[in-house]
């Protein structure tokens, strides 16, 4: 049955959750391509391999779904409370349950790739009446699947709401997937929020536990088992409906108690009286063993012994480790970038909701103020101004610096580990990489020296072998008082309006750019073609993504040549549909870069996770299979302040 995973693309929403942490490397072990999505940080005990994205999955898109052409959904993300459901959690369980899982199926059932659906589902579903008495019970009642349903509670209204939305789905011929809905018994596992982790962790620490109920049976179901059962399931495409997943063993909560107390001899436990009902269930699970010929193999006594193993490794970790330092974002010269700083807050989120984007400019008016998180108005990239920066951004706990501005870019790279020394990580380039970049001619000699298709140029018309020329500053920005498709003569003109002016020959073609995201050692994790079909003053005001294997192959190349790092823009000219002419490339986030984000290439969200040390070798570029043009409007924001 493993080998029927292999070649297969799964889908993992709450991934890093307890069960999630058990069921990934199980698909990775049985040949699955895999993509966790979790609100919490990628797990570092995932493997390199597994595709992961970070952030609230309610903002998941159909394109970005649909460019990882998932088969398989298995539909893990919930979120619940223990004890009593209390009054925050109204919002809560509505936003992260129901409305979650409506809008994932929303997405999945869209998607054409999707075949197979497995949701984990819960026994709260189930009438409470049936296993919920005032007295203590000799045994656990034995729940099936026909039996009556009346959820108990919030959590159990969720799940019985989805359970619904795909039993309606299930009627409709033009979705070609089949789905389960696995009814999981009582839940507990390794790096758990259950009670019986929470004992565990206050045992270690030399803290009393409270027990209520120790009479009550439950039909305690491992982690471990939960995602061995959830992997066979989504293999079984013939299975669909609903299903207990259990280990149809109903335990005393004073078994838990017993059985930790071998492990913590000297425990106090303190047993409080209290006017809750005695629970007595397990799960029927004749119908599992019939579709898998398999059921949960984890007794209690063994799961508690893995349990408390893992929690006493995480104190000794906890003593001898540091944990990971999150900081705050700065956004040099953000002026009226607003598309930049809003993307950039939406990958903020989805890494800590704690992580602020701060706004700089030396302009004290800079728009984009209103729209930031903080604002700074900065001394100016100078050198005498250094250690007014580098305690600028200590005092407001500054950890990663994105500057947008090629004026900017040699003092950043410059003094790039100035700012490290104070753990600060600035997403820009080498000094000479910059420079190579900023110098158009010298750009053009090192891209000729080592092959690459980069336009001729000079500071003499007559060494350009051309009858029509391009005249543009050496340094700067590349359409600042160019002169394009100019005679000979006109160009000599021209170039006298010029403080450095340099020669190229001019192409006619496609004008496109290149969108792209660059590792530390100078490898692209991913680029994105556009075509610029309007632009105004040198930026595109209207662009469209699009595909071309050879030419992005030979953009890879190039890209990989001027040893960059972070994200970085190319222009280029493609003549007769596949000569790939590069103009120049900018050593930044381009003005309309923010397009190629919308078919996966999450330039943001890897800048703060490479300057938080969190991606190393885990880029991952999931190119969507859909294009997406881009029309640059201005737009209006709207300030609601009775101070203003």
């Amino acid at each position: 049955m493993i080998e029927r995973m292999i070649g297969r693309r799964v889908f993992v929403s709450g991934g890093a959750g307890v069960i999630g942490l058990e069921l990934v490397p199980k698909l990775v072990r049985a040949g699955a391509t895999v993509l966790v999505g979790d609100l919490k940080p990628r797990p570092a005990s995932f493997e390199s391999c597994v595709n992961y994205m970070q952030g609230d999955l309610n903002t998941l898109s159909q394109t970005e779904l649909d460019a990882f052409r998932p088969d398989v959904f298995i539909h893990l993300a919930a979120t619940f409370e223990r004890s009593t459901e209390s009054i925050d959690f109204w919002g809560e369980n509505f936003r992260h349950n129901v409305m979650l899982s409506h809008h994932l199926m929303t997405l999945g059932r869209r998607c054409p790739t999707l075949r197979r659906v497995v949701f984990a589902s819960s026994y709260l579903i189930y009438d409470q009446s049936l296993y919920q008495f005032d007295t203590e019970q000799k045994a656990g009642v034995c729940l099936n699947e026909e039996h009556p349903i009346s959820p108990r509670n919030l959590t159990g209204m969720a799940k019985l709401a989805h359970e619904t939305e795909l039993k309606f789905l299930d009627g409709f011929e033009e979705y070609p997937f089949t789905s389960i809905c696995v009814r999981i018994f009582r839940g507990y596992g390794r790096n758990s929020r259950d009670v019986i982790s929470r004992w565990v962790r206050a045992l270690i620490a030399g803290e009393p536990i409270t027990v209520y109920r120790r009479e009550g049976l439950f039909d305690y179901t491992y982690a471990a088992d939960s995602a061995e059962g959830l992997l066979r399931l989504a293999q079984a495409d013939h299975a669909t409906g609903v299903v207990n997943l259990g280990t149809g063993r109903s335990r005393r909560v004073s078994d838990v108690v017993t059985t930790l107390l071998q492990h913590f001899p000297d425990a106090q436990v303190n047993e409080v009286e209290s006017d809750i009902p005695f629970e007595a269930s397990q799960a029927d699970v004749s119908k599992l063993r019939s579709i898998l010929n398999w059921v949960p193999a984890y007794d209690l006594e063994d799961a508690i012994q893995e349990i408390v193993d893992f929690e006493r490794a995480q104190c000794r970790s906890e003593k001898t480790g540091s944990a990971q330092r999150l900081g705050n974002v700065l956004i040099t010269s953000a002026s009226r970038k607003a598309p930049l700083v809003r993307a950039m807050k939406n990958a903020a989120q989805r890494i800590g909701s704690e992580i602020e984007i701060i706004a700089g400019d030396i302009d004290p008016d800079a728009p984009t103020q209103h729209i930031a998180d903080g604002f700074w108005p900065m001394p100016r990239t100078e050198v005498g101004e250094l250690p007014a920066l580098l305690s600028g951004c200590v005092a407001r706990g500054i950890r990663a610096i994105l500057p947008t501005r090629d004026g900017e870019l040699t003092f950043w790279a410059e003094n790039r580990a100035a700012f490290a020394e104070q753990g600060i990580e600035v997403i820009v380039s080498k000094s000479d990489s910059v420079a190579r970049c900023l110098d158009k001619l010298a750009f053009a000699e090192f891209g000729i020296a080592n092959d690459l298709p980069t336009i001729p140029a000079s500071i003499r018309p007559e060494d350009i072998d051309a009858d029509r020329f391009v005249v543009k500053e050496r340094f700067g920005a590349g359409s600042r008082s160019i002169g394009l498709n100019l005679e000979r003569d006109a160009a000599r003109e021209h170039a006298k309006t010029l403080d450095a002016p340099i020669f190229q020959p001019y192409f006619q073609g496609l004008e496109i750019s290149i969108d792209a995201w660059i590792n530390r050692d100078g490898t692209p994790a991913g680029l994105v073609l556009r075509r610029r079909d309007r632009v105004v003053n040198g930026e595109s005001q209207t662009t469209t993504t699009f595909q071309d294997p050879q030419i992005e192959a030979e953009a890879w190349r190039i890209l990989a040549a001027f040893d960059l790092y972070g994200p970085v823009v190319m222009q280029a000219i493609v003549i007769n549909g596949s000569t790939l002419e590069i103009i120049e490339i900018n050593a930044r986030f381009g003005g309309a870069s923010t397009t190629s984000l919308a078919v996966g290439l999450d330039i943001f969200y890897w800048s703060i996770t490479s300057a938080f040390g969190m991606a190393e070798g885990q880029i991952d570029f999931l190119r969507s299979d859909h294009e997406v043009r881009q029309i640059r409007l201005p737009s209006d924001t709207l300030i609601y302040d009775p101070d203003i």
